[in-house]
């Protein structure tokens, strides 16, 4: 057994490991989850992270490693932009609280089946057709200065998304939940919950934002081990990051400014490779890093100057 492959064996064991300690802790039918408790899931999953890029440090070398830090970094960072779109579905359907946890998790659970496929498709292509790094770049720059400029207050139109719309167009739904039901039997018809709704809209709005997470890590790296892992870990923090963020995503005014400039830096970084300019794991790392803390820190001192905006 090969260096990679005892990688894989390693991430899987423990992988499995920690889903049966989350869901042991977090997922309890009908179970509020206290900030304390997501707390605690959150450390355990940026705990767990670390530990892998410590096992990465050892068993390969330092520059796996920090191309796996600095993936997981930026997935990470990006991941909390899909938290404030999950809080606004949650809100829509009005979905009850003792829910949240296991709609979460099949959310997120088919959400990093997706990501798996795309980052095969991905992989095959880039290896195939390695100019496409190049167009990956590109569309980086334009989603990063596009979101760099958009006004927060823009919010999602949930009433006008293409998947909800085809589903009330092709399905029957109901707007109860069925008391945590997926579906429902209404005078000998089957009918879908608004559950059932939350969940897929979760699932590919994790799909669309990884159009973006996805091809920015192939700007960091093109490890496979590195690419599924950081986003494996990444994705399944979500769901404890969730609940920890949702009372305050909207204190951190200018995140989005700083994962934007993270995009925008990552972009230029695949494109600089046109004119043979290579530029290294350590800074982009050190970027990524710089990016995410200053915009977190100005957003905390806003706060405390402006504390009723």
């Amino acid at each position: 057994m090969n260096h990679s492959q005892l990688a894989y064996l390693i991430f899987g064991i423990v992988l499995v490991l920690a889903l049966v300690f989350d869901l042991g802790l977090l997922s309890k039918k009908g179970s509020v989850i206290t900030i304390r408790r997501a707390l605690l899931l959150t450390a355990f999953w940026v705990v767990l992270a670390l530990a892998f890029f410590l096992f990465l440090w050892f068993d390969e070398d330092r520059h796996v490693a920090f191309e796996y830090l600095s993936a997981y970094l930026m997935e990470w960072s990006l991941s909390i932009d899909n938290i404030f779109v999950f809080i606004l579905i949650f809100t829509f359907f009005g979905v009850k609280e003792t829910h949240f946890s296991r709609i979460l998790l099949i959310g997120i659970l088919l959400a990093v089946f997706f990501r798996i496929i795309f980052i095969t498709a991905g992989i095959a292509l880039v290896q195939e057709f390695s100019w496409l790094l190049y167009i990956f770049g590109a569309i980086l720059l334009y989603t990063g200065l596009t979101m760099f400029f958009a006004k927060k207050e823009q919010e999602v139109n949930l009433e006008g998304n293409k998947v909800y719309r085809f589903l009330k167009r092709f399905l029957p739904l109901t707007s109860s939940d069925g008391d945590g039901r997926l579906t429902l039997r209404i005078e000998g018809r089957k009918f879908y919950t608004s559950l059932f709704v939350v969940i897929v809209l979760l699932a590919t709005t994790d799909i669309i934002f990884a159009l973006d997470s996805i091809p920015a890590v192939f700007g960091i790296t093109q490890n496979r081990l590195v690419i599924y892992t950081s986003n494996i870990f990444a994705v399944l923090g979500l769901r404890s990051l969730f609940f920890l963020l949702r009372g305050a995503v909207h204190k951190f005014r200018f995140l989005q400014q700083g994962i934007a400039t993270v995009l925008v830096f990552i972009g230029l970084k695949m494109l600089s490779e046109l004119v043979h300019i290579k530029i290294s794991v350590a800074v982009s790392l050190v970027v990524i890093l710089v990016c995410i803390l200053s915009s977190i820190l100005i957003s905390l001192v806003w706060n405390k100057k402006h504390p009723s905006s």
